[in-house]
């Protein structure tokens, strides 16, 4: 543990901060003394406003340790808001999380990452084109980020892991609480090829209904385009592009959800929610070279190819107030 020792742990524990005030926290102290000799008004003097919470600073710190405890236990690291190691792009974002929990490997933050999401009940032909485009996108060296649920996630991570690259999860509850239970074994895959699981909640947090709300701002926080695959109108997916559109993120949508002639509308899968993005201005994605150029990879302007595949369409293939007003607006139930 390095000098700042558990301070980054402390603060993430501080109750009723905003993310803002917790990362004007990690600036103002650079070590764990720093921040436990001080009394609870002066740290409403460095936040400006008064706390209503009860503050117990040792009670703080011993959950803190045990944090520290667990994490060591299940293979897990931390990264802080203020360290060298933290993601980038999503210390750029107006709600970063102070402290990122990870099971594996951070990205490299020289290289792109996309997004997919879509619905949990994908249609055969959404399913297929989240998978292809995730393996074509890895050969063009682009990861993918997603949330580890079942349908368009899932099928997302392992088509980046097919295409060669690593995948990160961001998940909904601790980094060691994966959820849900039918992708444990995906998970351990995603860790064996050099991805990641990534968590804004300490070791051992269950899941709960706002927290994959708010981790759908990590999702699109981390990358540069957000690929939307047939989503619902009710959606954790809309969710993700309202954050990628507040982020100032690309946003595309897959054109087997986008309700163009290469996409018929099926009675039987909800389209609409990705349908309205397009109608809102979102482009229409056909293949991973979409995106590629979309991100100005080298070779994308001229169309080149490190593999075999067509450019042309294809047949098929934020915390619990943010998370609560977000899901409101789209009219989901949390």
């Amino acid at each position: 543990m390095d000098e700042r020792g558990l301070l980054d742990l402390i603060i993430a524990r501080l109750p009723e901060l905003s993310y803002q005030e917790k990362i004007r926290l990690c600036e103002s102290f650079g070590r764990e003394s720093d921040l436990t000799l001080h009394s609870k008004n002066d740290i409403e003097q460095i936040i400006g406003r008064r706390l209503n919470a009860f503050w117990d600073i040792d009670l703080i710190r011993m959950l803190a340790e045990r944090d520290a405890q667990m994490a060591r236990l299940r293979g897990i690291h931390w990264v802080s808001w203020s360290g060298a190691a933290y993601p980038p792009l999503l210390r750029e974002i107006y709600d970063p999380p102070p402290l990122l929990f990870f099971r594996g490997n951070l990205p490299n933050p020289e290289t792109p990452l996309a997004a997919i999401v879509g619905t949990r009940r994908p249609s055969p032909q959404a399913a297929a084109q989240a998978f292809d485009i995730a393996k074509d996108l890895g050969r063009w060296g682009i990861p993918v980020v997603s949330g580890l649920a079942l349908g368009i996630d899932a099928m997302a991570h392992r088509g980046s892991i097919e295409g060669g690259v690593p995948t990160f999860a961001v998940l909904g509850s601790g980094a060691d609480e994966v959820y849900p239970s039918a992708n444990r074994a995906l998970a351990r895959r995603i860790l064996e090829t050099g991805g990641a699981l990534l968590s804004e909640y300490p070791p051992g947090t269950g899941p709960r209904k706002w927290t994959f709300p708010a981790r759908n701002r990590i999702v699109s926080g981390l990358s540069r385009l957000i690929l939307v695959v047939e989503a619902p109108l009710r959606s954790g997916a809309l969710i993700t592009a309202g954050f990628a559109l507040e982020q100032g993120r690309e946003l595309c949508v897959a054109s087997v959800g986008s309700g163009s002639p290469a996409s018929p509308a099926s009675p039987r899968f909800d389209r609409r929610g990705s349908a309205r993005l397009v109608e809102e201005g979102a482009k229409v994605v056909f293949s991973a070279g979409d995106i590629a150029r979309e991100l100005k990879m080298e070779n994308a302007q001229t169309g080149e190819r490190d593999f075999a595949g067509q450019d042309s369409p294809a047949d098929c293939g934020g915390g619990r107030a943010l998370a609560v007003s977000l899901a409101h607006s789209l009219e989901i139930e949390l």
